[in-house]
């Protein structure tokens, strides 16, 4: 029924007598109407009138018939239509200019439409975007053969024609746009910018009565028509989002609402449009849509329901009535996508009450079974579909060009869920537009293209980006050959007029306020553009053809095209955050789905597929993947995607089907790849934050994902290019051969083990085909590896450096103009692309993610359209079809470069927006080793100590910068900078060089003390000066005598030689048993790193303050440490970064607490045992043999009769007298074999640990030591007497030669008559080398020889002993005092340390070095010196030992101070048998020993003189010759004479002495003349005065006085500080010891929230503007002579009605129960909480608008203990101190118990009910979780328990493994466990940086 008013005749009667049959038959036909309007045309002799109730308007014949609006009026009109028709018509008597008002939709439009067709207006339309400005409703200029002229534009048209101009989107524009018009609908007046001034007709006409047109014409004076009337369409802002009315503008109009049609009315429409659905359906339909859109709905935060779209929803239903209403509505109002819980169950309530939820009853349609055309209507095609059992035939529109039967195409591989959404989405493009919401990465694109195929369409792909502007999407400037401007018209719209599927990728990235534009498109499908022209919808345009009987010719001519009947448009989008607001402007997205854009499309969300669907697919498209491999993938990828945690979700989409696909696809050529490494590599792991990355580790091991040994190390990568064959690894490619060599990339490069690795991989990848994302810090070699990639390759490179400014128009084409003509540059990329070379895009992360997603459609569909119209295409035969492209070259391939996302480079998230497109690599810092190599190539004459020292020492700067300790990744560029400095200029220092790295630091004084630290701890002594050395004094030894002699008496008398009988047996082993070897890492700090001292590294081993050190022993370079409380044994590598553990604890049960005290000693075992030791505990014998690799322990029983008695074990403790110990002599342990006997007893037992087999040898004496004098030949003293026996056996026992022991007694003769003879304490097992012995003896002298130790002389030396049988001569320094004489301690240490001793203690800390020729000891304070040592005005320093060192090359001694150990065991008394002295000792390496003090701390000290030296020589070098010398700068001059020559000077007579000054020869320190020690003087001139040479130091140092001022300046405004809040120094003292432990982690926590903050200020280009750079964009609009063609930096405005930017809502949920404070003591937990909570509020400090915490205790009392309230937080340091004190004073009075669940339970739930942008809680908590029978899932439950709420846990170390149970129970990121109190601070600022601050 085409209802036509025509003009004039009997036509039009006829018209109206349909009219009023129409309108009648609606308004008349129920009762329920209070008044009725009919509409009426009549036909009078003076002109048509159209009549509306009593209202008449007398229509007027249009100049142009064309711009009059065709077929809006509907057949049968509402009655609320045409009261709104009335009140315009009203309105339009009056002279006034209207606004409709109302929800977003269609309606408003078509009734203003509507109207100007009843009265036969001709309308200007302008849809109103951000990006209007007043040129595109006044005046724009256009060139034209080139003149500038003025073009009118539709303001202006409209009020000099006499048209109606209607305004749509009035809230999109910017403000201070539209009060362009305010004069126009005022007083219709407005001066153009060509010098016209438009008047209203009633002055004009009055003007006309004085005046000739001629004059006004002459003026400028135009009329303005009384007929202009203009229609503004809008929304209600704030209702809606938009710029609310400007008051001025809003005056202006006269306001009419137009709602929704009444729901009657609504229903009279829906029953026509579904004649064969159930009334009760559509009310059912119709009642929901109205729920929703009331204000309640909107209140709860509802978008408003679709209305209008129910016509098309219901053409679908009406063909498909088996459809549920459920599935109709998801795709009208797709609510599980953009509605958070609440939301999601307000809407299925609302589903409920009017019985729609019947999804789970209906069936969907399963699948497409065919397509084909339909025989009577052109564009169409019938599709069947198979819905349940019955196949439904129905028409589609259908493209141009052939169809494709379904599942016919070899990439798309069809599933179940797809092919049923196909079939869904068929029956929504029978109705309307489509849009489909899915996941990046799901298949989005690939499921469109299918579609479109399938019926025939030509794909239009149009890449939407963030700042695209209206006119991107509709019509561009450019220049004609000549100069003339014209419109190209865009992509868009050559689709609307060829009739193809219009793809618009990414809807959900483009501004609402310009997409817009489309909505009358999407709803009418017509469209006006900038030039003019207008776009009809097909039906109307033939309607306006047949009315005016125009051919197409000539409507061409007036501009006004048709739409092709088959055009559609498919949009593509990403789902919107639920919650988040429109407005937040980071990456995370935004809530685009608004109530206008659902007005648009029906829409359709792509699911992910279920994993059995995706495995199909992988299989289809990867024909031979590994399948287990891919099934773990899944597997993972499912896991991760199914839970509701956002740590998994962000991991999940980096897993999309796109990168499992990839992965697979590189799995099927590389089957022996690790998953883990593929896996890691497509989540970018090694740059996840920490949290995330746990939580990957922990989803990977769970689905025992392991990732294989590191090859590096296995082997070595080569890269060769041979024969044209380049090989990395195992991967090989042919060389390329380019056309352009030049730009083949060369570089300096050293082959590195790790690049390789790297570029292998980049290799496999590239053979793929695939562009290549390369992820690194700065530094760390990108560019280099790429460069390096290509150069090997031979690849020419096209290089783009992306910045800030970066736009699109810049990455394609640069504009620039030519004699008034516009012309285009390639740009690198463009040119790239056309000759298939390979573009290297470097620091893509500095460019607006905006920008660079323009490079998706590029990688992914090889098409992109350019701004000068070309278009790069991939397939050549869609090129030939098609004018203006440009074919992409098939070799052509994108290299992407980016930094690291995240703090500190806060680039933009590259790799979040655009990661799963490119293969990503994640480029490291070499490891240790590789960089080492790497380094000696670039300074192959730096000392290797140094490079390690250097590698080191960054390699912890990277860890701490990893961990968030420092915010600066140090990189490989500085080290190899450092490097080239110091190959370049050798005598510099290291300690100098380091610093052009770190004097950038150098003002932040908590980083430079990290830096400091960590230099020095690798021994890189920044900051030391040449002349801090502190070596220990040296003392003169005495003279050395001779002594005596011995004699081995031998010969016949019998009873002097002494055969001794022995036995052999087999020993019993009892085990294995394996025991747990613990890792911890070794914190070992370089000692010299201020100042030169014997003492070269220490460290802690970890062990608890009440254990007793009681044996150290080396191997090598292996130390092992013994302790005996429990017994436990620690072994390390001097320079090992671990130390392994393993506690005996069960081994040795205590029986009695404390009473029996076991000493154990320790014998390293040599090859083929390495690594394994024996232990032997002294009083119970036991011998233990231990494998410190595996763990095992095995008991070796020595003696079958040592199965000792009950009775035994009650002496421990009964006797006081304790009996004499068994000992082990372990001097030959390294060939396996060991000596035991017990003191006071007569056999000796050696153990042959190899043969398994025990050799007794009784003996007719009763031993009181044994020294192993060497293999054969053992030294006994006999127990009373202290007679000295020697043993001799045979080298080898076997069981024959049993008996052939032989004892020998020694004779003694002195010279020097002493008290008694000599107990040696040590003997050394071996000689001195000849030339030592013939040093010390001061005579040349080779022979063999032992040296030894007693009390009473330095060292003694026995030539000849053991092997010469003669008189051995016996040497000594004596010392002047015996040791054993020496008074002990007295006083407070004595006391401290248990007493007067009460026997002499197990260990003789005495080593001989024999290589280096020293005797070593560790003596007490009180047995050395101390007045010799330092002089009389020094305090000895405390100490806990001091190391006698007596050096018999130099004959001198010196005492070296051992430092005080930081805690020592509370059993002193058990201590003080273990050793006299604080400090056990034992050799290290040839010049060296090392100690270990009774805290465990142990230290290695060199105290050989040679090594010594050489050590000092290096630490002088790396410090660097920079001594006091100034600095001379010498200019050599070819010829001339330098004017202000430096000169002799005057010479003095007197000769009296100069000190500066520039005038006399001779002086010193002066300057330009000639002396000494001045600056600039010729030359040193000596006049023989004593030189004043001013110090570097000196002049370097600032004067006391000053240092002074400014620290008391200091103290000063601190007390004033301290006054002014009123806090004693006392109560600051205490705050500043919480307050410094946390220092460093606030500090960088706050410069992480600076940075942020100032990244959210960033500011943004502001277009349009009229001065500021010129925009590429508008180089056109420059060129007719626009004025705001600029763009400048600026602060955006945030976009009125968004939201205001909520804070992010933290609480800190503190554990202060009682179990807090009892524990405190063990391990500082309460006091660490509290730093964490002093962190907290320290690092929140000002920062309150973007962080709202609050702070609650939880113990036995309760779970909402409250310590800092949301509304007052702490302000200063007495406020905090507050809290602090609270906390304490609650923990210690508090009653017992634990509500750590309940409290977390009780924080959940308050915060998630507060508006805040994200929710944080961190518990703390001590929670012995088993203990209260609390199981660990229902926690792990309640931590996630609401999505919303990001809950974190701190478990606060507890016993055992107890922790580590408990993280591997609960979800992975969200709990930690913190078995060092000192990690709570860290762990919380973890938490801070990976998560809130992630997108602060």
């Amino acid at each position: 029924m085409h209802s036509q008013i025509l003009r004039g005749g009997s036509a039009a009667a006829v018209a109206c007598r349909r009219m009023r049959h129409i309108v009648g038959a609606v308004l008349g036909r129920d009762g329920w109407m209070w008044r009725t309007h009919e509409v009426k045309l009549i036909n009078t002799a003076s002109g048509d009138t159209v009549k509306i109730g009593e209202l008449s308007y007398k229509l007027k014949t249009p100049q142009n018939p064309e711009l009059v609006p065709v077929k809006h009026i509907s057949d049968s009109l509402p009655h609320i239509v045409a009261q709104h028709l009335r009140w315009i018509m009203q309105k339009d008597l009056l002279g006034q200019d209207v606004f409709l008002i109302g929800p977003p939709g269609p309606l408003r439009r078509s009734i203003a439409m509507q109207y100007l067709e009843l009265t036969k207006r001709e309308v200007e339309y302008v849809a109103l975007s951000r990006d209007t400005t007043e040129t595109d409703l006044k005046q724009r200029r256009e060139i034209r053969s080139g003149t500038a002229f003025y073009i009118d534009q539709c303001a202006v048209r409209a009020a000099t024609q006499g048209r109606v101009l209607v305004l749509e989107g009035l809230e999109k524009a910017e403000r201070n746009v539209l009060p362009v018009l305010n004069n126009l609908l005022e007083n219709r007046e407005m001066q153009l910018e060509d010098g016209r001034f438009l008047m209203s007709a009633e002055r004009y006409d009055k003007l006309l009565q004085d005046h000739t047109k001629e004059e006004l014409d002459s003026w400028k004076i135009v009329r303005v028509s009384e007929d202009f009337r203009v229609i503004a369409l809008g929304l209600p802002v704030p209702k809606y989002k938009g710029n609310p009315l400007d008051p001025p503008l809003r005056s202006r109009f006269q306001a009419r609402d137009i709602y929704y049609l009444p729901f009657k009315d609504q229903l009279e429409m829906l029953y026509t449009a579904g004649p064969n659905i159930a009334a009760e359906r559509v009310s059912q339909l119709l009642s929901l849509a109205t729920t929703l859109c009331s204000q309640e709905s909107s209140n709860l935060g509802l978008p408003d329901f679709p209305v209008d779209n129910l016509v098309p929803a219901l053409h679908v239903l009406n063909t498909f009535p088996m459809l549920s209403s459920q599935q109709l509505i998801h795709r009208l109002y797709p609510y599980d996508s953009f509605l958070g819980m609440d939301g999601r169950t307000a809407v299925e309530g609302v589903l409920s009450r009017f019985e729609l939820l019947d999804g789970r009853r209906q069936p969907a349609p399963s699948a497409i079974l065919n397509v084909s055309t339909t025989r009577d209507l052109e564009g169409y095609a019938d599709v069947t579909l198979r819905v349940v059992d019955k196949n439904v035939t129905f028409q589609v529109p259908a493209g141009t060009e052939g169809l494709r039967p379904p599942n016919s195409s070899p990439t798309f591989i069809s599933t179940p869920s797809h092919s049923q959404l196909m079939a869904e989405m068929m029956q929504s493009h029978m109705a309307k537009d489509i849009c489909l919401i899915g996941a990046k990465g799901c298949g989005k694109s690939a499921i469109a293209r299918e579609f479109a195929e399938m019926l025939g369409y030509s794909v239009e792909p149009v890449m939407l980006y963030q700042d695209m502007t209206a006119r991107d999407l509709l019509q561009q400037r450019y220049t004609l050959p000549n100069g003339d401007t014209a419109w190209r018209p865009s992509p868009l719209v050559t689709a609307a007029i060829e009739g193809k599927l219009l793809l618009l990728d990414g809807i959900h990235r483009v501004n609402l306020g310009t997409l817009a534009v489309l909505s009358r498109l999407l709803h009418d499908r017509e469209l006006d553009l900038y030039d003019g022209t207008r776009l009809l919808r097909w039906d109307r345009y033939q309607t306006v053809k047949e009315q005016l009987q125009f051919s197409d010719q000539q409507l061409q001519e007036r501009s006004i095209l048709p739409i092709h009947p088959s055009f559609r448009v498919l949009a593509l989008a990403e789902p919107p955050v639920v919650g988040a607001s429109a407005s937040s402007s980071n990456s995370r997205g935004q809530q685009w789905l608004s109530p206008e854009l659902l007005t648009m499309f029906l829409y359709h969300t792509v699911t992910p597929l279920a994993k059995a669907e995706e495995m199909r697919l992988i299989q289809g498209l990867t024909l031979n993947v590994p399948k287990e491999a891919a099934e773990q993938l899944l597997h993972l990828a499912h896991s991760l995607r199914g839970t509701n945690d956002p740590t998994a979700q962000s991991l999940a989409s980096s897993l999309s089907t796109r990168q499992l696909l990839r992965i697979c696809r590189r799995l099927s050529h590389y089957p022996e790849e690790s998953i883990a490494h593929a896996v890691n590599k497509a989540c970018l792991s090694r740059f996840l934050p920490s949290l995330a990355r746990a939580s990957l580790e922990k989803s990977l091991s769970s689905f025992s994902i392991q990732d294989k040994p590191d090859p590096a190390e296995t082997h070595d990568f080569i890269c060769t290019v041979k024969d044209g064959v380049l090989t990395i690894g195992n991967v090989s490619a042919p060389v390329y051969n380019p056309d352009e060599k030049i730009k083949v990339p060369d570089v300096l490069f050293y082959d590195n083990p790790q690049h390789m690795m790297v570029m292998e991989d980049m290799l496999k990848d590239f053979l793929l085909g695939e562009h290549l994302l390369l992820v690194g810090n700065q530094g760390v070699g990108k560019n280099k590896i790429v460069d390096r990639f290509l150069h090997l390759l031979n690849r020419p490179r096209e290089y783009l450096q992306l910045h800030r400014d970066t736009t699109v128009q810049t990455l394609t084409l640069q504009p620039s103009v030519r004699d008034g003509i516009i012309t285009y540059e390639d740009s690198p990329l463009v040119k790239a692309v056309k000759l298939g070379h390979i573009l290297v895009i470097d620091e893509a992360d500095k460019a607006p993610t905006n920008v660079t997603c323009i490079l998706k459609t590029l990688v992914e569909s090889g098409e992109m359209i350019l701004a000068d119209g070309r278009r790069i295409i991939s397939d050549p035969r869609e090129a030939e079809r098609r004018p203006n492209t440009i074919v992409m070259h098939p070799d052509f391939r994108m290299l992407v470069l980016a930094n690291r996302p995240g703090f500190p480079f806060l680039g933009n998230d590259f790799f979040g927006a655009l990661g799963d497109i490119f293969s990503c690599h994640a480029v490291d810092n070499p490891k240790p080793q590789a960089e080492l190599a790497m380094l000696k190539q670039y300074g192959p004459d730096v000392p290797d100590a140094t490079l390690q020292k250097l590698v080191a020492a960054f390699g912890e700067l990277r860890s701490m910068a990893d961990q968030g300790t420092i915010t600066y990744p140090y990189s490989t560029r500085e080290v190899v900078n450092i490097v080239r400095h110091l190959q370049k200029f050798p005598d510099e220092g290291l300690a100098n060089v380091v610093r052009n790295v770190f004097d950038f630091d150098s003002y932040n004084k908590d980083m430079r003390e990290v830096l400091i630290e960590a230099l020095h701890k690798h021994g890189i002594p920044i900051g030391a000066k040449p002349s801090s050395v502190k070596l220990a004094k040296e003392l003169p030894l005495p003279e050395v005598k001779m002594t005596g002699y011995w004699t081995t008496n031998q010969g016949g008398n019998a009873r002097r030689k002494l055969l001794c009988p022995t036995e052999t047996h087999h020993i019993d082993i009892k085990g294995p048993v394996f025991l747990r070897v613990q890792g911890y890492p070794c914190n070992r700090q370089e000692s010299r790193a201020l100042s030169f001292s014997e003492e070269k590294a220490h460290w802690q081993i970890p062990m608890n303050e009440v254990n007793i050190i009681c044996d150290v022993t080396t191997k090598d370079d292996i130390l092992y440490v013994a302790t005996c409380n429990p017994v436990s044994l620690y072994s390390m590598k001097e320079r090992g970064e671990i130390i392994h553990c393993m506690e005996l604890y069960d081994v040795f049960p205590r029986t009695i607490s404390g009473v029996w005290q076991p000493f154990v000693t320790v014998a390293p075992l040599g090859s083929p045992l390495d690594g394994q030791v024996v232990l032997h505990e002294e009083q119970s014998n036991t011998v233990l043999h231990l494998d410190m690799v595996t763990g095992a322990v095995r008991r070796l029983m020595l003696s079958p009769e040592s199965k000792e008695p009950t009775t035994r074990a009650s002496n421990w403790w009964s006797s006081k007298e304790q009996q004499g110990g068994h000992k082990m002599c372990h001097d030959f342990a390294h060939k396996n074999w060991l000596l035991f006997y017990k003191e006071d007893g007569n056999q000796l037992e050696v153990l042959d640990v190899l043969e398994g087999q025990v050799h007794s040898i009784s003996l007719p004496i009763n031993l009181k030591s044994v020294f192993l004098v060497a293999e054969d030949r053992w030294l006994l003293l006999e127990t009373k007497t202290n007679r000295k026996f020697l043993l001799t056996k045979p080298m080898h026992m076997t069981a024959e030669d049993s008996g052939v022991c032989q004892l020998h007694s020694i004779s003694e003769e002195h010279r020097i008559s002493t008290a008694e003879m000599s107990v040696p304490e040590m003997v050394s097992c071996d000689q001195l080398p000849n030339e030592n012995l013939s040093a010390a003896l001061d005579q040349k002298i080779v022979s063999p020889n032992r040296i030894l130790a007693d009390s009473g002389s330095f060292a003694q030396l026995i030539v000849g002993f053991p092997d010469l049988v003669s008189h051995n001569e016996m040497y000594s320094f004596k010392r002047p005092v015996d040791l054993s004489l020496m008074t002990t301690e007295s006083g407070a240490h004595a006391f401290l340390r248990g007493g007067l001793r009460s026997s002499t203690p197990k260990q003789n800390n005495c080593v001989s070095l024999l290589s280096a020729n020293q005797m070593v000891r560790a003596l007490p304070p009180n047995k050395v010196p101390l007045k010799e040592v330092y002089p009389k005005d020094v305090t000895p320093p405390m100490t806990a030992a001091y190391l006698e060192v007596t050096d018999l090359n130099s004959k001198k001694v010196k005492y070296i101070p051992v430092p005080r150990s930081m805690t020592v065991s509370p059993y002193t008394n058990w201590l003080s048998k273990v050793s006299e002295s604080d400090v056990l000792m034992a050799p290290l390496g040839s010049g060296g020993v090392v100690t270990v003090d009774m805290g465990g701390y142990v230290r290695l000290w060199e105290t050989g003189l040679d090594t010594l030296q050489r050590s000092l020589m290096e630490w002088r070098n790396m410090i660097g010759t920079e001594d006091g010398r100034p600095v001379q700068i010498t200019i050599q001059r070819k010829s001339g004479q330098d004017v202000t020559a430096p000169k002799h000077g005057k010479i003095d007579p007197n000769n009296a002495p100069h000190v500066g000054g520039n005038q006399w020869a001779g002086g010193t320190g002066g300057r330009d003349t000639a002396g000494l020690g001045g600056k600039g003087g010729p030359y040193r001139l000596d006049a023989g005065h004593k030189v004043y040479q001013v110090s570097q130091a000196e002049k370097d140092a600032v004067p006391e006085e000053v240092r002074r001022a400014a620290r008391e300046m200091g103290e000063k405004a601190f007390k004033e500080r301290l006054k002014e809040i009123d806090m004693s120094e006392y109560d600051a003292a205490t705050y500043e010891r919480f307050s410094n432990a946390v220092r460093r982690q606030v500090q960088s926590l706050r410069i992480i929230l600076d940075n942020l903050q100032a990244k959210g200020k960033e500011r943004q280009w502001l277009k349009n503007q009229a001065l500021g750079e010129l925009d590429d964009a508008k180089i056109i609009d420059g060129l007719t002579g626009e004025k705001a063609i600029y763009k400048r930096r600026g602060e955006l405005d945030p976009e009125l009605g968004s939201p205001q930017q909520k804070p992010k809502r933290l609480r800190v949920l503190a554990d202060v129960s009682g179990s807090m404070y009892r524990f405190n003591g063990v391990d500082g937990r309460l006091e660490r909480s509290m730093e964490a909570v002093c962190m907290v509020m320290e690092a929140l400090e000002s920062y309150e608008h973007k962080f709202k915490y609050d702070i609650v205790g939880h113990s036995g009392d309760g779970y909402d203990i409250e310590l800092v309230r949301v509304d007052k937080v702490p302000r200063n340091n007495k406020q905090r101190l507050k809290v602090l004190k609270t906390m304490h004073a609650h923990a210690q009075f508090c009653m017992s118990g634990d509500y750590t669940l309940e409290g977390t339970d009780a924080s959940i739930k308050e915060l998630a009910r507060e508006e805040a942008d994200e929710h944080f809680v961190v518990v703390l908590s001590d929670a012995n979780l088993e203990r209260y029978g609390i199981r660990p899932e229902r926690f792990a439950q309640v931590l996630t328990s609401d999505p919303q709420v990001n809950a974190f846990a701190i478990f606060i170390g507890s016993l055992g493994d107890q922790a580590e149970r408990l993280q591997r129970m609960l979800p992975a990121g969200r709990s930690f466990v913190a078995m060092d109190t000192k990690q709570i601070p860290q762990i919380l600022q973890q938490i801070f940086t990976s998560t809130m601050l992630s997108s602060a």
